[in-house]
């Protein structure tokens, strides 16, 4: 695959790297290194950006923090760094973890690098040019990487300390509430509606498994000729939490126009181009993970609007200060208030707003 195929390209003047800052600590860090270094940026990964190394005929990919002055809590390479290295042999799809730089002075701020996963990926989930039996089998595979995701003993992968124990959905709504204020440069009726109206929706039972957080097609290679993910990417906003909501947030875009949002797949014909619909998805989930259904399903979905609303909503705000890594922020930061909206009403349809 060149590097074209792949997604990268030439750098941006921002995002510039000391090559040879980089290359030294490689050499101490990275094992059987070696050979000269170049970069190439990805155009993808709308927070953290994200390089294309090679050197001495191997390739590899660089994480790290964005310059400038950032939102509180955002940008956590080193959570990405600790939960693909833990989970590395535990038989969820991940790349090999290399090293974890903290050193801010080797190229300005944190990063981590790992191994480049060749293979597919699918930026746009209608996965244009595809057959219905690709799409089917690509669909089934990603049900298949969260049911194992989250059926992992995280305790026994040394993560029993990777998010505080209970009360995960009045912090993740307080943490995108303060996230969403932080950001906010206009007001947003909808999302002060929700911010009012979602803590009094928490089910009473919660449950604990690894909650990856932005689990969805875009953040997965594929194998380059079987339905099968070889990696999930982009772990940044990984912690422990409910997996129900987890797989809501993978969910939602059966909620989403692709006019509301670029993945969404609401008002397809998904029978006819191989996409399941809705309750046959949920229910391979729910096989895969020894339940019979999911209670509240759809509270779970309307906090993932929730919170993908907030990061919406940060996107634009970086993209506006010239610190976003994709020349799409803007686009996807401006959907902040439909996204709201959307949830607004679906909130409104169970009789919760």
């Amino acid at each position: 695959m060149d590097n074209e195929a792949a997604g990268a390209g030439p750098v941006e003047e921002r995002y510039k790297l000391d090559l040879d800052s980089l290359y030294r600590w490689m050499k101490l860090h990275v094992e059987d290194f070696g050979g000269a270094l170049t970069a190439q940026q990805f155009g993808i990964g709308q927070s953290n950006p994200t390089y294309l190394l090679e050197a001495g005929g191997r390739r590899y990919v660089l994480r790290r923090k964005p310059p400038g002055v950032l939102l509180p809590s955002a940008h956590a390479v080193d959570r990405e760094y600790r939960i693909i290295r833990a989970l590395e042999h535990s038989g969820v799809p991940v790349p090999r973890a290399h090293a974890l730089c903290a050193d801010d002075s080797v190229i300005g701020t944190m990063f981590f690098v790992m191994e480049y996963v060749e293979g597919r990926q699918y930026p746009d989930t209608k996965m244009p040019g595809a057959s219905a039996a690709e799409r089917a089998a690509a669909y089934d595979a990603i049900n298949a990487a969260a049911a194992r995701l989250h059926r992992v003993d995280y305790k026994a992968l040394g993560l029993g300390d990777y998010g505080k124990p209970g009360n995960f959905f009045a912090r993740q709504l307080d943490r995108f509430t303060r996230q969403y204020r932080a950001a906010e440069i206009e007001k947003i009726d909808a999302m002060d509606r929700l911010i009012e109206a979602l803590p009094r929706c928490i089910p009473a039972d919660e449950e604990t498994a690894i909650f990856h957080g932005d689990f969805k097609m875009d953040n997965m290679i594929f194998h380059p000729t079987e339905p099968r993910v070889l990696a999930v990417l982009d772990w940044e906003l990984s912690t422990l939490g409910d997996p129900r909501a987890d797989f809501a947030y993978t969910m939602m875009i059966w909620r989403l126009t692709p006019e509301d949002y670029r993945l969404g797949i609401a008002g397809l014909d998904r029978q006819g181009i191989g996409i399941p619909g809705e309750a046959e998805y949920l229910e391979s989930y729910c096989r895969r993970t020894g339940r019979n259904k999911i209670e509240h399903w759809d509270f779970f979905i309307v906090f993932n609007l929730f919170r993908l609303a907030s990061i919406l909503q940060g996107i634009m705000v970086r993209a506006i200060k010239g610190n976003a890594s994709s020349a799409m922020a803007a686009e996807y930061g401006g959907r902040a208030r439909a996204i709201a909206e959307i949830g607004w009403r679906e909130l409104e349809k169970i009789g919760r707003g």
